[in-house]
């Protein structure tokens, strides 16, 4: 095989592997930073606490969904009561007051 063919192939490779790598990034779903709040507790004493929690994306479908992580998150001898809701980054200025020490603690 002559150089220049050798050459020409190996740019069209290249050129190929671009916009296979575009492709693959546009078709990428963007998601977006999701969250959820929570109500937790724990005993002896009885306490009460309104959370909030980022959520990795494979948990954004719901709360159901949600729930397993928050579970798994929660420390310091607090158990998961309710997932409230799974929101965007829209809903998190409006529960930051709420949730106190408990916003984004978990």
């Amino acid at each position: 095989m002559p150089a220049n063919a050798t050459s020409r192939i190996v740019t069209i490779m290249k050129h190929a592997l671009v916009a296979l790598i575009v492709l693959i990034l546009a078709a990428a779903p963007l998601q977006a930073a999701c969250y959820a709040d929570y109500k937790a507790k724990k005993d002896n004493p009885l306490q009460l606490h309104y959370g909030v929690v980022e959520l990795p994306d494979s948990a954004c479908g719901g709360t159901g969904a949600a729930q397993s992580v928050i579970a798994g998150r929660l420390r310091d001898g607090w158990t998961l009561l309710q997932v409230i809701s799974v929101f965007g980054q829209e809903g998190l200025n409006e529960r930051r007051g709420r949730a106190g020490e408990f916003f984004l603690r978990y």
